[in-house]
């Protein structure tokens, strides 16, 4: 395993969010983390992973008529 493991205070920082929010994650089982004794450990991967699954893509529209001025 080759992957990084983030401490709650990276994990958030990669996330841009405050540490209250990957905690939460963990304690609600929504992304995978590494128990490492009383320590939680957070993949690098699982956060891109968790990002990637959660992207809302843009809604295209082609609008039929042309706005006349």
């Amino acid at each position: 395993m080759t992957d990084r493991l983030l401490t709650v205070g990276q994990a958030a920082e990669f996330l841009g969010t405050t540490e209250r929010f990957p905690r939460r994650l963990i304690a609600e089982r929504r992304i995978v983390f590494v128990k490492v004794g009383r320590h939680v450990r957070i993949p690098e991967r699982a956060l891109e992973e968790f990002v990637a699954a959660h992207t809302v893509q843009p809604i295209t529209t082609h609008r039929r008529f042309a706005a006349v001025a």
